[in-house]
């Protein structure tokens, strides 16, 4: 071969080949067990193994041996109000603060996060159910329906979490996050003018438009001592905040504040007797622990399909803001928490949750933020505050006969507007505008479509970015970094040389049957307009390609049939293909293709550098043996 006088220092080696079963082990592994979380088990003794076990599954034997009475800070629950946004009864939102935080205090691995209700979930539910069924004209099948989908948004939680299929709520990125929860924020405060302007009926549409229909079209009836009451209310609970992020010291008069307004607003209700003039109040609440639902559960409905929907969609949300929340926190002190035992934790206390009059719940942020201020230091922080609620259920109900629904409706929007992430925002634009894009895409959508059409928005302009990346993925021209053997792109360091004679491409991802075809029209083109770029200048002949494939990690045989189409675009252009630092699983499947054989070993090197030298070699040895020159353009036909 034209390049037999080059000494290469190193060799590309072929990895032996595994068998078939231990490849697919080990991919199998790499998939679903990126955590490794057996390794705890590993030298243990068959007792330690099963204790090992339990306090995997069940988190709560580890901790709480080890629990101290200094550790106990009450974190104060915000109340009741989400179950009024969902258009279920107000007691619904009390029983789902008991049993789910119960169960994820023995289940959930992250010490900081607060279970409950959750805004976003709640208007789903109430979008999304209210289409099928009106809540005021059929209260018993809505209840129903609702519980129905929280137990399918558990199951659907739960087997993500068993299958370890974590990697699926990843599809919600951060941009798409902040875009969506700021839209649905922004529909939650939209809706709560109904109970701001005291007004008994509404629409149950979410978008801008039919929100701003339903409110101008009742301007007779809107309440001023409501409208009122209500602004006192939001100014007080905002205004709490303000003076909470001012200083550090004062996190309780905001944790507080909610309580503080649903007691002061009752006390005004009941002196002022203004339920007699206009101002609407929660009414009689039931007393008792959480009553079995079990039997409430309808299978049998003709909604099942929208239940079930509604219950894979909610179940979503309810993850990836849960889970968000609680690796933010963990990620703060410094200790981690497992997303797939998270997905059953959640998936189990809705589903159990389902079966004792609850509906969906999940880890809020501003519940969370409450326990984190209050410096809770576990989970028992849940159990806490599901004795308090279990109080409130048993002795405390008849209490909340007077609390103005315009009370909760201010807490709600004090609560929402921290969710609009207007900084992030300004931060996606500055940092990456598609990013930026895809939020405002999921915002948008939401706010003058629906939840269901902003989420879809989102979630589309999110996968086709990955596609694109896939399908489309960079190549660029190397050059030598002066003085030194290093090679990085042109574009990035305008001072790297090229090489005289020798291109260099870097493909910056795997190659597969999706962007197969788009490399070869590009490497292609990188040579075609590099012989004429080098015909213009009048410079040294293009006589060698270089590929590096440092970047390449996997290959399939759609880019292995492109591998060999570009070596016959090469061989036809009379110049030399060499390949440098192809990846382990990539020279195998390369090797047993044949074509490590058809383009021959000894053009295939361990670096960019070694592989220029050897061109330069060639290509010195050709300008001084013309004869060499002969017999290299021979051996490339």
């Amino acid at each position: 071969m034209g390049n037999a006088d080059y000494e290469c220092p190193r060799r590309v080696s072929i990895p032996p080949s595994k068998p078939f079963f231990n490849s697919l082990k080990s991919g199998l592994k790499e998939t679903l067990f990126p955590d490794d979380p057996f390794r705890q088990f590993k030298n243990q003794s068959a007792s330690r193994k099963l204790l090992l076990g339990l306090q995997y599954f069940v988190p709560i034997l580890e901790w709480a041996p080890r629990y101290t009475f200094e550790f106990f800070n009450l974190a104060v629950p915000q109340g009741i109000s989400y179950a009024n946004l969902a258009n279920l009864p107000p007691i619904l939102g009390l029983y789902s603060s008991f049993v789910p935080p119960l169960v994820y205090a023995m289940m959930g691995s992250s010490k900081d996060l607060a279970v409950g209700t959750v805004a976003v979930g709640s208007l789903l539910i109430s979008s999304m159910l209210g289409k099928e069924v009106n809540p005021n004209e059929n209260p018993k099948l809505y209840v129903q329906l609702a519980l129905t989908a929280t137990f399918f948004a558990g199951v659907f939680q739960a087997s993500l979490g068993f299958l370890r299929l974590g990697f699926v709520v990843d599809f919600l990125s951060h941009a798409t996050i902040v875009g969506f929860m700021g839209g649905a924020a922004t529909v939650v405060c939209l809706q709560q003018l109904k109970g701001i302007l005291g007004l008994v009926r509404f629409t149950h549409a979410t978008d801008l438009q039919s929100v701003m229909r339903s409110v101008f079209s009742q301007t007779s009836q809107w309440r001023w001592e409501s409208g009122v009451l209500g602004c006192c209310f939001l100014l007080f609970l905002l205004l709490t905040r303000y003076f909470s992020k001012k200083k550090a010291t004062f996190f309780w008069i905001n944790a507080m504040a909610p309580l503080t307004s649903v007691i002061l607003g009752s006390v005004l209700v009941y002196f002022t007797d203004a339920e007699r003039h206009g101002v609407q109040v929660i009414g009689q609440l039931k007393k008792g622990l959480n009553p079995p639902s079990l039997s409430e559960l309808d299978f049998g409905s003709p909604y099942l399909m929208t239940a079930v929907k509604t219950g894979v969609i909610i179940g979503v949300i309810a993850l990836a803001e849960g889970i968000a929340v609680g690796r933010s926190f963990a990620m703060f002190k410094n200790y981690h928490i497992d997303g797939n035992k998270e997905m059953v934790a959640f998936g189990m206390m809705n589903i159990a949750g389902s079966c004792t009059s609850c509906y969906l719940t999940a880890g809020p942020f501003s519940r969370s933020a409450v326990n984190f201020n209050a410096g809770c230091k576990t989970a028992v922080s849940n159990i806490v505050m599901a004795t308090a609620v279990m109080i409130t259920l048993l002795f405390l109900t008849p209490l909340f006969h007077y609390t103005p629904l315009v009370v909760l409706s201010s807490i709600i929007i004090a609560a929402m507007l921290g969710l609009i992430d207007y900084e992030a925002v300004i931060h996606l634009w500055k940092l990456d505008k598609f990013d930026f894009i895809v939020c405002m895409s999921a915002y948008v959508g939401v706010v003058f479509g629906s939840v269901e059409i902003g989420l879809v928005i989102a979630v589309t302009i999110s996968l086709l970015r990955v596609l694109l990346s896939v399908a489309r993925p960079r190549t660029f021209v190397l050059g030598n970094i002066p003085n030194s053997v290093t090679y990085r792109s042109i574009d990035q360091y305008p001072d790297a040389k090229s090489v005289p004679g020798v291109l260099i491409l870097h493909i910056d991802a795997p190659i597969y049957f999706a962007n197969a075809s788009y490399l070869r029209e590009r490497i292609s083109r990188w040579i075609y307009e590099e012989e004429e770029k080098l015909k213009i200048s009048g410079e040294t002949g293009l006589q060698y390609v270089i590929l590096d494939m440092s970047s390449v990690g996997s290959i399939d045989t759609s880019g292995i049939s492109m591998f060999e189409e570009i070596k016959k675009v090469v061989d036809r252009r009379g110049l030399k293909l060499l390949l440098a630092n192809p990846r382990s699983e990539v020279i195998k499947k390369l090797n047993n293709s044949k074509f490590i054989e058809n383009i021959g070993q000894e053009w295939i090197y361990l670096t960019v550098a070694e592989a220029v030298a050897a061109c330069n070699f060639m290509l010195h040895t050709c300008k001084s043996n013309p004869e060499v020159e002969y017999n290299s353009q021979d051996d490339n036909v």
